[in-house]
Protein backbone atom coordinates (compact mmCIF):
# COMPACT_ATOMS: atom_id res chain seq x y z
CA UNK A 1 0.00 0.00 0.00
CA UNK A 2 0.92 3.63 -0.57
CA UNK A 3 -0.42 5.45 1.69
CA UNK A 4 0.47 9.04 2.22
CA UNK A 5 -0.43 10.37 5.44
CA UNK A 6 -2.17 14.28 5.33
CA UNK A 7 -1.42 15.20 8.59
CA UNK A 8 1.30 17.47 8.40
CA UNK A 9 0.40 18.81 4.78
CA UNK A 10 -3.43 19.31 6.80
CA UNK A 11 -1.94 21.92 9.29
CA UNK A 12 0.17 23.82 6.29
CA UNK A 13 -1.70 25.19 3.42
CA UNK A 14 0.37 25.43 0.28
CA UNK A 15 3.43 23.28 1.73
CA UNK A 16 4.68 20.68 -0.73
CA UNK A 17 5.90 17.70 1.05
CA UNK A 18 7.75 15.15 -0.82
CA UNK A 19 7.24 11.45 -0.84
CA UNK A 20 8.57 8.13 -2.22
CA UNK A 21 7.71 4.67 -2.51
CA UNK A 22 9.16 1.68 -4.17
CA UNK A 23 6.66 -1.44 -4.85
CA UNK A 24 6.57 -4.14 -7.48
CA UNK A 25 4.19 -5.24 -10.25
CA UNK A 26 2.50 -8.16 -8.00
CA UNK A 27 1.87 -5.40 -4.87
CA UNK A 28 -0.16 -3.67 -7.43
CA UNK A 29 -1.51 -6.26 -9.34
CA UNK A 30 -0.59 -5.32 -12.53
CA UNK A 31 0.41 -8.58 -13.96
CA UNK A 32 -0.89 -8.78 -18.01
CA UNK A 33 0.14 -11.46 -20.54
CA UNK A 34 1.41 -8.52 -23.17
CA UNK A 35 4.48 -7.34 -21.45
CA UNK A 36 5.63 -7.55 -17.72
CA UNK A 37 7.21 -5.23 -15.60
CA UNK A 38 10.60 -5.74 -14.16
CA UNK A 39 12.24 -4.89 -10.96
CA UNK A 40 11.12 -2.33 -9.10
CA UNK A 41 8.26 0.09 -9.92
CA UNK A 42 9.05 3.96 -8.19
CA UNK A 43 6.64 6.01 -7.18
CA UNK A 44 7.60 10.27 -6.58
CA UNK A 45 5.96 13.08 -6.15
CA UNK A 46 4.74 15.63 -3.47
CA UNK A 47 1.10 16.62 -1.38
CA UNK A 48 0.05 19.90 -1.16
CA UNK A 49 -2.82 21.13 0.90
CA UNK A 50 -4.72 24.04 -1.58
CA UNK A 51 -7.09 24.51 0.75
CA UNK A 52 -9.97 23.34 -0.76
CA UNK A 53 -8.32 19.71 -1.50
CA UNK A 54 -5.09 17.83 -1.30
CA UNK A 55 -3.47 17.98 -4.73
CA UNK A 56 -1.09 14.65 -5.33
CA UNK A 57 1.31 14.96 -8.36
CA UNK A 58 4.00 12.98 -9.13
CA UNK A 59 5.60 10.47 -11.77
CA UNK A 60 6.33 6.88 -11.60
CA UNK A 61 9.42 4.89 -13.58
CA UNK A 62 9.35 1.46 -14.07
CA UNK A 63 11.19 -1.04 -17.02
CA UNK A 64 9.00 -2.77 -19.09
CA UNK A 65 9.26 -6.19 -20.83
CA UNK A 66 8.17 -6.95 -23.41
CA UNK A 67 8.07 -9.32 -27.18
CA UNK A 68 7.68 -6.51 -30.40
CA UNK A 69 4.19 -7.01 -32.30
CA UNK A 70 6.50 -6.17 -35.21
CA UNK A 71 9.89 -8.13 -35.53
CA UNK A 72 8.83 -10.56 -32.18
CA UNK A 73 12.41 -9.61 -30.60
CA UNK A 74 11.87 -8.93 -26.77
CA UNK A 75 12.89 -5.47 -25.48
CA UNK A 76 13.09 -3.77 -22.31
CA UNK A 77 12.08 -0.19 -22.49
CA UNK A 78 12.11 2.30 -19.59
CA UNK A 79 8.85 4.19 -18.93
CA UNK A 80 7.93 7.21 -16.95
CA UNK A 81 4.61 8.34 -16.53
CA UNK A 82 3.11 11.94 -14.48
CA UNK A 83 0.09 11.96 -12.74
CA UNK A 84 -1.47 14.65 -10.75
CA UNK A 85 -5.19 14.04 -8.56
CA UNK A 86 -6.96 16.28 -6.60
CA UNK A 87 -8.09 14.41 -2.90
CA UNK A 88 -11.08 15.95 -0.63
CA UNK A 89 -12.49 14.49 2.55
CA UNK A 90 -15.61 11.92 1.72
CA UNK A 91 -17.55 14.31 4.41
CA UNK A 92 -16.32 17.67 2.97
CA UNK A 93 -17.37 16.27 -0.47
CA UNK A 94 -20.47 17.67 -2.60
CA UNK A 95 -22.35 15.60 -4.54
CA UNK A 96 -22.68 15.42 -8.34
CA UNK A 97 -21.00 18.65 -8.14
CA UNK A 98 -17.37 17.48 -7.27
CA UNK A 99 -14.99 15.64 -9.29
CA UNK A 100 -12.50 14.65 -6.53
CA UNK A 101 -11.75 11.44 -5.31
CA UNK A 102 -12.81 11.21 -1.47
CA UNK A 103 -10.60 9.62 1.33
CA UNK A 104 -11.23 9.18 5.49
CA UNK A 105 -8.53 9.25 8.18
CA UNK A 106 -5.68 10.73 7.96
CA UNK A 107 -3.91 8.36 4.72
CA UNK A 108 -4.48 8.82 1.05
CA UNK A 109 -3.83 5.30 -0.26
CA UNK A 110 -2.66 6.19 -3.77
CA UNK A 111 -1.91 2.74 -5.13
CA UNK A 112 -5.57 2.78 -7.13
CA UNK A 113 -4.46 5.55 -9.21
CA UNK A 114 -0.79 4.33 -9.48
CA UNK A 115 -2.25 1.38 -11.17
CA UNK A 116 -4.73 3.47 -13.00
CA UNK A 117 -1.93 4.92 -14.52
CA UNK A 118 0.36 2.21 -15.57
CA UNK A 119 -2.38 0.00 -17.21
CA UNK A 120 -4.47 2.86 -19.31
CA UNK A 121 -0.93 4.35 -20.30
CA UNK A 122 0.07 1.39 -22.02
CA UNK A 123 -0.13 1.44 -25.56
CA UNK A 124 -2.28 -0.78 -27.92
CA UNK A 125 0.76 -2.33 -29.35
CA UNK A 126 4.55 -3.26 -28.00
CA UNK A 127 6.50 -2.03 -30.37
CA UNK A 128 10.28 -2.00 -30.10
CA UNK A 129 10.90 1.33 -32.26
CA UNK A 130 8.53 3.40 -34.43
CA UNK A 131 10.80 2.64 -37.58
CA UNK A 132 10.44 -0.93 -36.82
CA UNK A 133 10.38 -2.74 -39.99
CA UNK A 134 8.96 -5.91 -38.90
CA UNK A 135 9.36 -9.01 -40.53
CA UNK A 136 9.49 -9.99 -44.64
CA UNK A 137 5.99 -11.67 -45.07
CA UNK A 138 7.25 -14.38 -47.52
CA UNK A 139 10.46 -16.09 -45.51
CA UNK A 140 10.15 -14.73 -41.70
CA UNK A 141 13.73 -13.17 -41.62
CA UNK A 142 13.63 -9.86 -39.45
CA UNK A 143 13.92 -6.95 -41.68
CA UNK A 144 15.47 -4.76 -38.79
CA UNK A 145 18.43 -7.21 -39.12
CA UNK A 146 19.18 -7.37 -42.84
CA UNK A 147 17.34 -6.87 -46.05
CA UNK A 148 16.36 -10.37 -47.61
CA UNK A 149 15.76 -9.57 -50.51
CA UNK A 150 12.09 -11.41 -51.32
CA UNK A 151 9.65 -9.64 -53.21
CA UNK A 152 7.37 -8.39 -51.21
CA UNK A 153 5.19 -6.67 -53.10
CA UNK A 154 1.44 -7.83 -52.96
CA UNK A 155 -1.57 -7.01 -55.89
CA UNK A 156 -4.11 -5.28 -54.62
CA UNK A 157 -6.81 -8.20 -55.66
CA UNK A 158 -9.01 -6.19 -57.03
CA UNK A 159 -6.53 -4.98 -59.66
CA UNK A 160 -5.39 -8.14 -60.72
CA UNK A 161 -7.77 -8.08 -64.08
CA UNK A 162 -6.07 -5.52 -65.18
CA UNK A 163 -2.80 -6.57 -64.60
CA UNK A 164 -3.05 -9.44 -66.53
CA UNK A 165 -4.27 -7.00 -69.49
CA UNK A 166 -0.60 -5.37 -69.03
CA UNK A 167 1.09 -8.69 -68.81
CA UNK A 168 -0.79 -10.13 -72.66
CA UNK A 169 1.03 -6.51 -73.96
Amino acid sequence: MMKINVIQSQENIGEQYIFEFVTSANDLDVIVDQYSIQGDITVKGYIVNTGNAFKISGSIDLLKHFQCDRCLENFTHKQEFSFSEEYKRVDEIVLDSDEMIGFSGDDIDISDLVREVILLSQPLNNICSSDCRGLCIKCGANLNKKDCGCDRHIMDPRLAALQKLFNKN
